[in-house]
């Protein structure tokens, strides 16, 4: 068995997933979370880590072949001269445990400990807060023997 890849029709990623799965057919789309602002509000979204491309795991001969091509949401197999280019099981492994490890670290969360890295409270350990906007966070620093609110770039915080 190898996997292949397949293009999926503009915004049908999923759908095209779903209907691959009822059909009992090995499929894996990566997804990453993917912090976002919308309407000034910072938010999570899961997007695909390539964007048109779902990975499926088949034999060559498998008849499942057949039904690719008229699955909804599936646009095309990714080829060259015709014939679908299988994709390394070690490339493919890599992905999925590339995708736990980015999963597993995650954003800055509140109550987390980071160092700010540049401006006046450079070296500083401070505890982050939050977000506030796109660019800044606010953070907690211990100045003149009481805890202080601050607001700093998202590039001056380090872990």
């Amino acid at each position: 068995m190898s996997w292949y890849a397949l293009q999926h029709k503009p915004a049908q990623g999923d759908r095209a997933l779903g209907h691959l799965q009822n059909q009992g057919i090995c499929a894996f789309y990566p997804k990453v979370s993917v912090e976002k602002v919308h309407s000034g509000k910072r938010c999570t979204r899961s997007e695909p880590l390539f964007p048109g491309y779902i990975f499926v795991h088949l034999e060559p001969t498998d008849p499942m072949w057949a039904k690719l091509r008229s699955t909804r949401g599936v646009l095309k197999v990714v080829g060259f001269g015709g014939r679908p280019v299988p994709i390394s099981d070690d490339v493919i492994s890599h992905i999925q445990h590339s995708l736990t490890a980015v999963e597993a670290q995650g954003g800055i969360r509140p109550g987390e400990a980071v160092q700010l890295q540049e401006g006046p409270f450079e070296g500083m350990n401070a505890i982050f807060e939050s977000y506030d906007g796109e660019a800044r966070a606010v953070v907690l620093i211990q100045f003149m023997q009481k805890q202080q609110s601050v607001k700093v770039p998202l590039t001056a915080i380090g872990r």
